[in-house]
């Protein structure tokens, strides 16, 4: 652009801005939000450190492992969760695409009638029929002083990558819910174990006292209350073994096959967990919650958007120029005579558009209102899930210590009923109700034990299950 386009251009948008800034509305505040979650009270640094990204890996099962790997490959959920990354990423294209330079080529050959009772009748030029050939090339390119398409770039950026945040809590979920179900069938499956027991048991106890009632020592009721105690265990593995064929069920759905194709599964010891919160879990949190990581993006996208929206007030100034070939006769088409040129500086001001500008910027502050109440809440949530689950493991952890001291002395009645039993001081009866009672016992901490596995999971979870937010210093951008 030559000097003497250059100065009206720049005098005119000079003009223009001071014309409109009459009504630009002044550029809001960075909104402040909360660097820590509220979890005062909590006992901390009871736990070795953050759970990894791999944390199913810490309970040493192979099968959880493998049901984890097919899950993390066929979860519809998570299928989904890729479709709206690849669209936000899509969007940044398109963003990015508006701005910058841009280069359209052109070509055409058009071969016309022209009227006998035009404006120019043919008569007058010598011919009917012509030919109008063109072929050019235009170059443009819109100055972003004010940062419009800069400012939609980086909200679309900001976009993606709560997208990405938002396909790690997909993940996360997922994981969560296939190792709470997996965990929930081994817990059945010992249940069904000590069930099978407790049958056994109830089995001789009913052959004793059958035996008893035909010898004429007990009365006929005797036999009566051992069958209806032989009934309830039945009725209890029954319901056990139902519930374990359900989560087998589920198992398949989550990752994702029939469960004809799941993997065999076989019993395995119920795992150990210990309760507790790692250290520094109040500010740490912010970066290891998937969903409070999706959430900040999305207000630095709506921050971005109300930039956006107030450089809308300012005059739109841009640069075009053409150069090609145009002419009538095809034979002088490639000669120099045929050569056609134009520059053309252009500025847009906004100066009455109904509103319509006001109403935008007014979208955009509301969209960012809700995009902070929207983070404000998702942190309250994920305090409130991580105290929830750590006070419950806590007292689930205090219940079985008691269990244990129960089946420890459940153990030790047991050992004296068979010894009086050997002596000869009392029969057997005595020694199956304290089986009975020691399995019923050894049922109560299995079923414990799987509430603790499933609170253990939901922690984990709640603390993030191995997320680590991106370090957005690292690569240049700003911090979410």
């Amino acid at each position: 652009m030559t000097p003497a386009l250059l100065r009206p251009a720049l005098l005119a948008a000079a003009v223009a801005t001071l014309l409109a800034a009459c009504h630009i509305p002044a550029k809001i505040d960075r909104p402040a939000l909360r660097d820590e979650a509220p979890l005062a009270g909590l006992v901390t640094d009871q736990r070795p450190g953050w759970p990894a990204a791999a944390w199913w890996r810490a309970y040493g099962d192979p099968q959880l492992d493998t049901l984890m790997d097919m899950a993390l490959r066929g979860a519809p959920d998570l299928a989904q969760a890729k479709t709206r990354v690849d669209t936000a990423q899509q969007n940044i294209r398109v963003a990015a695409a508006q701005a910058g330079l841009r280069v359209d080529g052109s070509a055409q050959v058009t071969r016309q009638r022209m009227s006998e009772h035009g404006l120019i009748p043919a008569q007058f030029l010598g011919f009917t029929w012509y030919n109008q050939a063109d072929l050019g090339v235009q170059v443009s390119y819109d100055f972003d002083w004010w940062g419009k398409k800069r400012f939609a770039l980086e909200s679309a950026i900001d976009s993606a990558r709560a997208a990405e945040a938002e396909r790690s809590a997909s993940s996360l979920a997922i994981q969560a819910v296939v190792a709470d179900t997996y965990f929930g069938w081994l817990a059945d499956m010992s249940r069904v174990a000590l069930a099978d027991r407790l049958i056994a048991a109830r089995q001789r106890a009913l052959r004793i006292a059958e035996l008893r009632v035909k010898q004429g020592v007990d009365v006929p009721d005797t036999a009566q209350q051992a069958r209806a105690e032989l009934s309830a265990a039945k009725q209890q593995r029954v319901a056990l073994q139902g519930s374990a064929d359900i989560r087998r069920a589920s198992i398949a759905t989550l990752v994702g096959v029939s469960p004809a194709a799941l993997p065999a599964l076989t019993r395995r010891p119920l795992p150990t967990v210990s309760p507790g919160l790692p250290a520094n879990v109040g500010a740490d949190l912010m970066a290891r919650r998937p969903d409070i990581a999706a959430s900040r993006w999305q207000v630095e996208a709506a921050v971005r958007q109300t930039d956006a929206a107030r450089a809308q007030f300012f005059p739109d100034v841009s640069l075009s120029a053409m150069a090609g070939l145009s002419s009538i006769d095809l034979d002088k088409f490639f000669t120099t005579g045929s050569r056609v040129f134009s520059l053309t500086p252009a500025l847009h001001l906004p100066i009455f558009e109904g509103g319509a500008l006001e109403a935008n910027h007014g979208v955009t502050q509301a969209q960012l209102g809700a995009a902070v109440a929207q983070y404000n809440a998702t942190v309250a949530s994920a305090a409130r899930d991580v105290a929830t689950q750590a006070l419950g493991a806590q007292q689930l952890a205090g219940r079985r210590v008691q269990q244990a001291e129960q089946i420890d002395a459940a153990n030790i009645l047991l050992a004296s009923a068979k010894a009086r039993a050997a002596r000869g001081v009392r029969d057997d009866r005595e020694s199956l109700a304290t089986e009975a009672s020691l399995i019923q016992q050894q049922d109560m901490d299995a079923d414990l034990q799987g509430q603790a596995l499933s609170t253990d999971v939901a922690l984990i979870k709640s603390l993030g299950g191995g997320y680590r937010a991106e370090n957005p210093d690292s690569n240049g951008a700003k911090s979410p």
